[in-house]
Formats: C-alpha cells, sequence, structure tokens
C-alpha cells in the first residue's frame, strides 16, 4: 500500500450480529468505493435495497449519549458507528460503502477484532488519487466540567493520548500513548472490549439501553471483579477501549488527521464536540496530501503536556 495514495477494499466482506443496546439483529456489508468517496452509511429496506445513505462526518452525529449515533433530519440511520470507524481508520481505509439492514452496527466481541477480521479478508487496494488529510495547526481544546480533549499540531502522523480515571478499584487512573497506525491498532487497540457496570444494567434496560449486552460482547465489572470467564484481554483494556472510541469519533473529521489528540476523562460527547470545534475554526486546519508517510517520532518522544490532574468523574458508558 502506497503512503500517498488513497485506499479503498479489494472486494467486499460482511459481519451479523445484534446491536448492544438495540439487541436488534443487523447485518454490515464492507464494499469497495472509488477515490474521495469517504465512508457512507447506507441504511437497507426490507427488500434489501438501499434506502438512505449518509457520509460519515460530523455534522452527521445526532446522538453520543452511549454511542456515536449516526442520522440526519429523518431521524437515526444507525447507531454504534464507532467501532467499524476505527477498524477503517486504524487499518488505513480511505473509502468505503457500509450497508447495514438494521438499526445498529452489530457489537461482535464489543471490540474492532471482528472489522479488522472483515477488511482483512476484503483486503486494501491502493487507488491513483492522492491522499488526503486534515492537518492541525494550532491547538484547539474543549473542557466539559472535569474532562477535557484537545487537538495539537503534531509532525509525526497521528498521536493519541487517553487518560481515564474511574472511581473504581480495577479501573481506577489508567492512560495510554500510541501512534496510531495500522500495526499499532491491530496491537495495542483493535481487540479491546466495550464495557460496563453490573451496578447500572437495570437503570440502562429502563432507558432502553443495553439490551443486546451480554457476557460475549461487554466487559461486565460487579464492585470487586469482572464477571466474563475470559478476564481481560490487557491489563488497561478500558482505557485502550477509550481509545478505540476516540480514534472512531475522530475519524468523522472527513479526512485522516495529522495532529496528536490528548483526552482526559472523556467519551463519544467530548470527542465529537473537540471534532466539531476544530472544524468551525478554519485558521485551526487546513487539508493537504502527503506524498509519503510522516516521520514516525522516537520512541518516548511525545510532544504533549505531562504531569495534568485526573480527578474521579461520572463516566459514560463505553
Amino acid at each position: 500500500m502506497k503512503a500517498g495514495r488513497q485506499t479503498t477494499l479489494r472486494t467486499s466482506a460482511s459481519v451479523s450480529g445484534v446491536g448492544v443496546h438495540s439487541g436488534a439483529p443487523a447485518t454490515l456489508n464492507m464494499l469497495p468505493a472509488e477515490a474521495n468517496t469517504g465512508i457512507v452509511f447506507v441504511r437497507l429496506g426490507v427488500d434489501g435495497r438501499p434506502d438512505r445513505e449518509i457520509r460519515a462526518d460530523f455534522r452527521a452525529v445526532t446522538a453520543t449519549e452511549f454511542a456515536t449515533v449516526i442520522g440526519d433530519a429523518e431521524g437515526p440511520l444507525c447507531s454504534t458507528a464507532e467501532h467499524v470507524l476505527a477498524a477503517l481508520t486504524g487499518l488505513g481505509v480511505d473509502n468505503a460503502i457500509i450497508e447495514i439492514d438494521g438499526p445498529e452496527v452489530p457489537i461482535m466481541d464489543g471490540s474492532s477484532a471482528s472489522f479488522v477480521a472483515a477488511i482483512d479478508q476484503a483486503g486494501v487496494a491502493t487507488l491513483a488519487a492522492p491522499r488526503r488529510f486534515t492537518k492541525v495547526l494550532k491547538p484547539v481544546r474543549v473542557a466539559q466540567g472535569e474532562a477535557y480533549g484537545e487537538l495539537l499540531p503534531y509532525a509525526h502522523g497521528f498521536r493519541l493520548d487517553v487518560e481515564i480515571d474511574f472511581k473504581h478499584p480495577l479501573i481506577g487512573r489508567q492512560s495510554i500513548g500510541v501512534e496510531v497506525d495500522p500495526a499499532t491498532f491491530r496491537h495495542d487497540i483493535a481487540r479491546a472490549r466495550t464495557f460496563g457496570f453490573m451496578r447500572d444494567v437495570a437503570k440502562l434496560w429502563n432507558a432502553g439501553y443495553a439490551l443486546g449486552a451480554s457476557f460475549e460482547n461487554t466487559l461486565v465489572i460487579t464492585e470487586d471483579r469482572v464477571l466474563n470467564p475470559e478476564g481481560l484481554r490487557y491489563a488497561d483494556e478500558f482505557v485502550r477501549h477509550k481509545a478505540l472510541d476516540a480514534i472512531g469519533d475522530l475519524s468523522l473529521a472527513g479526512a485522516p488527521l495529522l495532529c496528536a489528540y490528548r483526552s482526559v476523562r472523556g467519551g463519544h460527547s467530548l470527542n465529537h464536540a473537540v471534532v466539531s470545534a476544530l472544524m468551525a475554526d478554519k485558521s485551526a486546519w487546513t487539508v493537504v496530501e502527503v506524498a509519503e508517510a510522516p516521520r514516525r517520532a522516537p520512541r518516548g518522544h511525545a510532544e504533549m503536556p505531562v504531569g495534568l490532574a485526573a480527578a474521579a468523574f461520572a463516566p459514560e458508558v463505553s
């Protein structure tokens, strides 16, 4: 795959499952697309034909309370879009059509692993068109109470520094810093699963959420242990999943980002607010064509502020 050219899928691939919140079954098809298409979600009707389509873009986000929902004036097209978006972004796929026949992207095992496997099955093809990036030119910061997110200029590609702080003995304060590319996404991020607290189950069900959650697709935590027989995939799986969500949410900038993103106590709402703030300030970004992959930063070199305090917070459901 040449760094300076756009990419798409070589052929199509499908996954099927249930939505973690709706509990509704859905099949999701990933198909090749032409250059400059971006990622487009297509809702299929009961006859299997396309009914509506919406480009994955920050302006198409209609809700962020428990997941990222893509929609328009007609209403939601699909919810929980972040995990498939993260997989496409993490593996460097610029253009794809995402067909779905239900109201929510299947949760699969709660991570991006199944979508990565589907992309691998389809293969990634290089197109003739040059690859375009959204380059951050100056800091953009959004605060929501004790949480904040900021995008910073960064010369080495796309870096994430994510920190969480849950008042829970199994989680507490966790942080991860990663240069996002296909190798690091596969190894460090893709398999991290969504999580929730047993104490919140009844409240979520009463509100119409988590109807499809199970031990097969969600890390379930009591006050003192993880209930899933498998246990954790990473010692810090919780913050890795928050990083996964951030990759998916930030992809809605419309083109791969050249920047560093720092998130403290964040979630879908904050991620979307930061992207919206960036795009609203036309002096903060520009679109560039990059002929070669940016040089990665030297190991241990972050160009990011350190020593930031983190207080406990009331988390979003991941």
